[in-house]
């Protein structure tokens, strides 16, 4: 069964002297991979939802249903979970910028975002209260002059974490999108 969300096309692979090489601009893309951190991480909580499953199936067996269930149910929960997990990060099409989080996702269309650029500063290391220096993809958006940037990706989370060119990579082809599509 194919995972779309885990692919990026293989475009930016092959294609270098085209900015953006996708023939349906208007579907929802992540420009990179997921990184290493993401995919063991997102493993590891399928692995223990295979665990609690067989867990689950054994309890069917001998003890009640109900019981069964909720197990089950706790192994559905995690399941959901490690795809949500995967699923995270900056996507772009022609609509907009979408930042999926594992709780929320944010959408801002083209003609609110005023600038996307590259700065050097204080990160959270893969999400945690630990800052680190490094680079940050920040999205400026129109009509919120007293909030700070946002960032969209950093060098230091889970997809981008000792994967120095491939943040590059990632942030260089977000800002082509918004160079592309968003209106001063």
């Amino acid at each position: 069964m194919p995972l779309p969300f885990l692919t990026a096309d293989r475009a930016f692979e092959t294609a270098d002297d085209v900015a953006l090489p996708y023939h349906d601009r208007d579907r929802w893309r992540r420009p990179y991979r997921p990184g290493p951190w993401r995919v063991g991480a997102a493993a590891i909580l399928l692995l223990l939802a295979s665990f609690v499953l067989f867990s689950a199936v054994i309890i069917a067996a001998t003890a009640s249903p109900s019981s069964a269930g909720v197990v089950f149910g706790v192994a559905l929960v995690a399941i959901v979970g490690a795809l949500r997990l995967l699923r995270m990060g900056t996507w772009v099409s022609a609509h907009g910028l979408r930042q999926v989080g594992l709780f929320t996702t944010r959408t801002v269309p083209w003609d609110q975002v005023v600038a996307v650029r590259t700065v050097q500063q204080p990160v959270r290391w893969l999400g945690l209260p630990r800052t680190v220096q490094g680079q940050a993809l920040l999205l400026v958006r129109r009509g919120r002059p007293a909030t700070p940037a946002e960032p969209l990706l950093t060098s230091h989370n889970a997809d981008f974490l000792g994967r120095g060119t491939a943040f590059d990579r990632a942030a260089d082809s977000v800002e082509v999108w918004a160079d592309e599509y968003r209106r001063d």
